[in-house]
């Protein structure tokens, strides 16, 4: 079981990487550049920050924390795009919440 306190900077990475995106940056914070979007990407153990501006933002935590930092971001009502990924144990991933159309 991963260590929830520990964040998954290398499978949010990987991510990402595998999305088609130009990752840079060091560390738990890093930009995922496609085409004309660019991603602000946190890698977060159980005690996430959240930031107050940006304008896409992801969140990738293990799974079992992806609850609550949703919950968490929704009373936040950022002003920023934001989304929310789990990823398991065995690697695999689910995108807990993605961003409303037309926001």
């Amino acid at each position: 079981m991963a260590t929830v306190n520990t964040p998954p900077t290398e499978e949010a990475r990987s991510i990402f990487d595998e999305l088609g995106y130009s990752v840079s940056g060091d560390g738990t914070e890093f930009r995922a550049i496609r085409d004309w979007k660019e991603v602000h990407v946190s890698a977060v153990g159980d005690d996430a920050r959240t930031p107050d501006s940006g304008t896409y933002r992801c969140f990738v935590t293990w799974a079992e924390n992806a609850p609550l930092l949703e919950r968490r971001l929704r009373r936040l009502n950022p002003s920023y795009e934001w989304a929310v990924i789990g990823v398991a144990d065995d690697g695999e991933y689910e995108v807990a919440r993605a961003p409303p159309a037309g926001r």
